[in-house]
């Protein structure tokens, strides 16, 4: 038997708890307020086929042949387009999905014992993406208008302890939902200018905001001193794994580098498709529609919560966008333990613990509510009320 010997960073990697519990939800009868998929109602699969058609027939041989590592330049280019602030296309780099983005950015940014911060909580995968790089990972308090500035000023540190980056989610953030006002986004920019602590921000749900559009990006205050990230997973397909980074000339070369050791180049056929698809002002239409649903699955729940929740200390937020709303459950209560007891119920949901990088809230817990119907979250809801009053009459 072959005794293999493991990277010590291997031992920082961990399997995803979200990944995990979609396995349970393939158990049949489960009804999943867990993962973050996007509706695949909303997959423009009539769209996509004239598109794959017309590549093949039009520039066949090139879309199945090895490609720039950039990316399409079309694609790279209508990305540098649709962006609110001035973007030279040379600034664009297409990704594997902007999981990819996450990772390039960690081999780029990251020594190992490097300090890194993060808000209260954050994105599950962009820690599992910072992990292997041996980060210290530090979290910044937040509040329900994002990162809070005296706390940032306090963690950034200085000299060889300096942090490296702040990975910021502004709009309708995975876990929370929550959205980074006005205010706080032009404080932050300002105080990290002043602190020269370069920003990531990470914006996979900003086009999904359902009365009015947010805030400008970070990245648009400060071009500069930010790397932003996005994605087409959520406005048009997840299965097409692209995504893209928009960096400063001082860091894109080096994050080129990264991207040709890790695959080459993203799929240019699925870059082709995308490119086909949005040329005409696809995105103006289409979103509106995703919009509109996803804006009534998130009012059948925040119903159903008020009605199923009512005489329970549960506490929830209203997000204005994007694809999960959180819950607070009583003291002394865990997510954790409350979830096999909701799974027998044929209900799931991520536990919050697992979103934060130090000092996790076990009272906490991410509902998404973009998958499930109307019927199936009224049900859903209902049966995680049911279990939650069960562990109440327990304690009492």
């Amino acid at each position: 038997m072959t005794n293999w010997t493991l990277a010590a960073r291997a031992a920082k990697m961990n399997p995803s708890v979200i990944r995990e519990i979609l396995k349970v939800t393939e158990k049949p009868g489960i009804i999943s307020l867990a993962g973050g998929l996007p509706s695949p109602k909303t997959f423009p699969i009539d769209d996509f086929a004239k598109a794959c058609s017309a590549v093949l027939s039009q520039d066949g041989q090139a879309a199945l042949q090895y490609a720039a590592s950039e990316g399409y330049q079309p694609l790279r280019q209508a990305v540098a387009d649709f962006l609110p602030w001035d973007v030279s296309v040379e600034q664009v780099l297409i990704t594997t999905g902007s999981q990819q983005g996450l990772d390039l950015v960690a081999k780029v940014l990251i020594d190992a014992g490097s300090r890194i911060l993060v808000e209260t909580p954050t994105y599950l995968g962009a820690i599992q993406a910072f992990a292997p790089m041996e980060p210290e990972v530090v979290s910044v308090a937040s509040d329900d208008e994002g990162v809070q500035i005296d706390d940032l000023a306090a963690k950034t540190g200085s000299g060889a302890d300096k942090a490296r980056f702040l990975y910021v989610l502004p709009n309708f953030q995975n876990p929370t939902g929550r959205t980074m006002s006005e205010e706080r986004r032009a404080a932050l920019v300002a105080k990290a200018a002043e602190l020269n602590l370069p920003l990531i921000e990470d914006n996979p749900y900003g086009d999904l905001w359902f009365d009015q559009p947010p805030p400008a990006p970070l990245t648009a205050r400060n071009p500069e001193g930010c790397i932003y990230l996005g994605s087409f997973s959520k406005v048009l397909a997840p299965g097409l794994r692209l995504g893209f980074i928009v960096a400063p000339k001082a860091v894109f070369p080096k994050l080129l580098q990264a991207k040709q050791a890790a695959d080459l180049h993203s799929p240019g056929f699925n870059q082709r498709m995308v490119h086909e698809v949005m040329k005409d002002g696809f995105l103006g239409r289409h979103v509106p529609t995703i919009r509109a649903l996803y804006k009534q699955q998130r009012d059948a729940m925040l119903e159903a919560l008020t009605r199923e929740m009512a005489g329970l200390d549960v506490h929830w937020n209203k997000p204005d966008g994007g694809m999960f709303l959180w819950v607070r459950l009583p003291e002394g209560m865990s997510a954790i333990d409350l979830l096999p007891e909701a799974v027998d119920r044929n209900v799931a949901f991520v536990p919050g613990a697992a979103f934060y990088a130090d000092n996790a809230d076990q009272r906490t817990l991410r509902l998404s509510f973009v998958t499930a119907s109307a019927a199936q979250i009224n049900t859903g809801v209902g049966a995680l009320a049911a279990a939650i009053r069960a562990r109440v009459a327990q304690k009492a």
